[in-house]
């Protein structure tokens, strides 16, 4: 019989060798897939991962999406993971990207079309805020009334859509847009575009937001007093509370980091590659970004780099789709792979696979 027996500590080798395991068996199950719907796996795995940046007809226009795609993701996913190491699991982050694109647009349409040069610095401002009062409503309750976080900050994910399309037809709603749902175009507007910061290139203050945080995050959590809390919560909360924690104001700081951090990717994506807030401006990100955190291991540079690979299977799944003529529910499918084979074979960090027949108990 198959068993598994738990190792006297985790192992470092599978620790780092699970990410690229699951991204191998992402790709097996995924090509698969791909051939039960009728398609070349080959060509669709080919077309996913290679042609978006080598494939000389399309890799002009999505070299510059991967930034673009990778900025939001990495940005939520490093919020994200500062809680996941505390064991403080925001799974609303899409919810608080919703508000902080809500907020953040509607503080500079107030004062449309003033040309002022600090209207998107408030813009960004008042979307981390956004971001950051959303959370807080998990966070309290959380602390105050031993809630689930779980379970509150995804439930608001839906009320933060029902809300973004209420004032996509209402209160945001451009007066100029012939009764069409949705604000006005915010890139269109010098004072609050999010535009290219070098041409060509996808890089804009989003993505620099994003690399920024990935510097901050290392520091916080391998050099600051902070950091070492929120690692020894997560992985020793006896002994965190021995050393003098107080497990309510980390529930505070990891939800309301997350949360401003998602709501920064809100407001970043509204001004600049969405370009204006509509019914379906969230595209996932907050729920994607959830992969990318275990993907990069909790890590900041694994996360870096894991999103700029899943950004990479947005682009390459767009274009599956418009070449192969793959579903997009089956790109969907194959992303949530990944999680599910981390996951999956993450359980070798902790436990061994033993083959024969358990000893009877004496």
């Amino acid at each position: 019989m198959i068993r598994l027996e738990k190792r006297p500590q985790p192992s470092a080798i599978w620790k780092t060798v699970t990410p690229l395991l699951a991204v191998i068996l992402t790709i097996v199950a995924g090509g698969l897939m791909f051939a039960a719907l009728g398609t070349d796996p080959v060509a669709a795995i080919r077309t996913i991962f290679w042609d978006p940046l080598f494939h000389p007809q399309y890799a002009s226009y999505s070299r510059p999406q991967l930034l673009v795609k990778a900025g939001p993701l990495i940005l939520i996913a490093i919020g994200l993971s500062i809680g996941f190491r505390a064991g403080i699991w925001n799974i609303g982050a899409e919810g608080q990207y919703i508000i902080g694109a809500i907020t953040g647009a509607g503080a500079g349409l107030a004062l449309y079309p003033s040309e002022a040069w600090w209207i998107f610095p408030m813009m960004v401002a008042a979307g981390a805020l956004g971001g950051w009062l959303w959370a807080m409503i998990p966070a309290i309750l959380k602390t105050h009334f031993n809630t689930n976080e779980i379970l509150v900050s995804l439930l608001l994910v839906y009320v933060a859509e029902n809300l973004m399309a209420s004032m996509a037809v209402g209160a945001l709603r451009n007066p100029e847009g012939g009764g069409f749902p949705g604000s006005r175009n915010l890139s269109q507007w010098p004072a609050a575009s999010n535009p290219e910061l070098i041409a060509g290139t996808g890089m804009h203050w989003g993505v620099m937001a994003a690399f920024v945080a990935v510097i901050l995050a290392y520091v916080l959590m391998s050099r600051h007093l902070t950091g070492f809390h929120i690692q020894l919560a997560g992985q020793a909360p006896r002994a965190a509370a021995f050393a003098g924690v107080r497990p309510e104001r980390l529930v505070v700081f990891c939800l309301g980091l997350s949360g401003a951090l998602a709501g920064l990717a809100g407001i970043f994506e509204v001004t600049g590659p969405a370009g204006q807030l509509s019914i379906d401006f969230n595209v996932g990100y907050g729920f994607t970004a959830i992969i990318v955190a275990f993907l990069g291991r909790l890590h900041p540079a694994g996360i870096l780099l894991a999103g700029l690979l899943m950004a990479l299977t947005y682009i390459g799944g767009e274009l599956a789709s418009f070449t192969l003529g793959i579903p997009a529910a089956a790109i969907q499918s194959f992303q949530g792979m990944l999680l599910f084979f981390l996951l999956a074979v993450d359980v070798l960090t902790n436990y061994r696979i033993r083959l024969g027949r358990t000893e009877a108990a004496t």
